[in-house]
């Protein structure tokens, strides 16, 4: 059993939401670009109020109702890309929640996040698709998300209610805890599952039904 990942002091820096506007020059149908809200915000089961998606094929649903993004690692994305250091800050990697405190190797999958009232669970990791490049203008962005896995994570809404920036975020409870979030983050973008990872994706408790599907289907193949 791989040792348990501690989880740090947390706390929600801001909440953002997005309208359905022109991405890029290729004006790209996407609410990618949020802003943070001044007060509190309400999350339901869906999201939070306000926030919109282009796309409800690949974006929203249950398994994709809150995107949190470490703000820490925008400090690495800065070192990384100094040209486009200036744009890096929270919310702009199209973030609901940007959060100060944990990253991946501190998360495990099924994780369950208090956020005073609300309790969200870690399910997926994010896949960056091209809109992650036409927001910077660097075609080179998401295939460098997927190389060093700094992907944030998608939250499924347990119990709804309103969250205000600055609000501690605390680790209520850790079904798996010993299945690394940064694990499933390797699986999902380079599929180096063993068959005991696939067997207990298949039915690990919090995972996003999709993967678990897959998983299944890796299985049975």
């Amino acid at each position: 059993m791989s040792p348990q990942p501690s989880f740090p002091e947390a706390r929600l820096v801001s909440v953002h939401v997005g309208r359905i506007g022109a991405l890029g020059a290729e004006r790209e149908p996407s609410a990618f670009v949020k802003g943070a809200l001044a007060g509190p915000a309400e999350i339901t089961e869906l999201g939070v109020v306000g926030d919109a998606q282009a796309d409800r094929s690949v974006h929203g649903g249950p398994d994709m109702a809150v995107y949190a993004y470490p703000f820490r690692h925008y400090a690495a994305w800065s070192a990384d890309y100094p040209e486009l250091a200036g744009k890096f800050a929270a919310g702009a990697f199209g973030e609901n929640l940007a959060i100060d405190g944990p990253v991946e190797a501190d998360v495990c999958v099924g994780d369950i996040h208090a956020f005073g009232e609300v309790r969200l669970q870690v399910c997926q990791p994010r896949q960056p698709c091209f809109k992650l490049a036409l927001r910077f203008e660097a075609p080179k962005l998401p295939k460098a998300m997927v190389q060093n896995g700094r992907s944030g994570w998608y939250y499924r809404v347990l119990t709804p209610g309103r969250m205000e920036p600055g609000v501690a975020m605390s680790l209520e409870a850790r079904p798996n805890p010993d299945f690394a979030f940064a694990r499933l983050i390797e699986i999902v973008n380079h599929g180096s599952a063993s068959e005991s990872e696939l067997r207990r994706l298949a039915t690990m408790e919090g995972l996003a039904e999709k993967l678990r599907r897959k998983a299944a289907e890796s299985l049975a193949g």
